[in-house]
């Protein structure tokens, strides 16, 4: 595998400068994603991180048929493509195969759920695009079966992939971060990215929805890039009381630049810059 991954302008890898993936849960309306995708990349910008905007046009696996999903594929790709105009670097998720063509002609870098990360057919797909792979581990997967999945794809010709830590279930609805678990993911010579909203859910616990620990943001996203890793992966909403979908593990917007300034502090002093 490539310790190096290389998306458009950006090289992302655990020995540079921390790159951030950051963006909304899911894709709620024009004006939000572009006003939020905007804030974003001013703020990292600011402080030399490489960016990457992250939105989701579906939401596949929610709790309850009540729940919202987004605006669906044809939407999704309309919004991406006004991005792209702004030179933005775009990933989403993707569920099934029928999907990866479409995305791959908008989007930089495709994301595999965690719950879909041992789905063959799919990762064949993805990798088959010639993109660079954002792949999630499973909640319920120890580290080393993640080396099964790096030889699926180097099976399918695609070294260019990311893992990433997004916790690991812990009981019925709960979620912790093995620490010493990231760190022998690291070994496997991929770019590690560390999912710190997804990892604050308290799945189940809205009953309908997930619960989360947002407030708790800060504290696990300095601990995770104490490890010296590629990048974080952080949702942010400007009210996550009134978000469509995991409110309560996003990071209020108006706490980002302060949240990622300290993140850079302690990424500074490990990488030794």
């Amino acid at each position: 595998m490539s310790n190096l991954v290389k998306i458009a302008k950006t090289e992302i890898s655990n020995s540079n400068k921390l790159s951030v993936i950051a963006g909304l849960n899911v894709l709620e309306d024009d004006q939000l994603t572009f006003k939020v995708a905007e804030k974003l990349k001013k703020i990292t910008e600011a402080q030399g991180n490489s960016f990457i905007f992250k939105a989701s046009f579906d939401k596949a696996n929610r709790s309850s048929v009540d729940s919202y999903r987004g605006p669906g594929l044809e939407k999704g790709l309309e919004i991406f493509r006004e991005l792209k105009k702004s030179d933005y670097q775009l990933i989403t998720d993707i569920h099934e195969i029928s999907q990866v063509e479409k995305i791959s002609e908008v989007i930089d870098v495709i994301q595999i759920p965690a719950f879909l990360c041992r789905q063959t057919d799919l990762i064949k797909e993805a990798c088959q695009a010639g993109k660079p792979l954002n792949i999630k581990k499973g909640q319920f997967l120890s580290p080393d079966q993640m080396k099964n999945i790096i030889e699926k794809c180097v099976n399918f010709g695609n070294d260019q992939v990311m893992l990433c830590e997004r916790g690991t279930s812990f009981g019925y609805d709960n979620l912790v971060v093995d620490m010493l678990g990231m760190s022998k993911l690291k070994t496997f010579n991929c770019p590690i990215i560390f999912d710190v909203t997804h990892s604050l859910q308290l799945p189940g616990q809205g009953k309908t929805a997930a619960g989360g620990r947002g407030d708790q943001a800060e504290d696990l996203a300095k601990a995770g890039v104490s490890l010296g890793i590629a990048g974080i992966f952080i949702e942010v909403h400007p009210n996550p009381e009134e978000a469509l979908c995991d409110g309560p593990s996003a990071t209020p917007l108006d706490q980002f630049e302060s949240l990622l300034h300290k993140v850079n502090a302690v990424d500074q002093a490990v990488k030794g810059f």
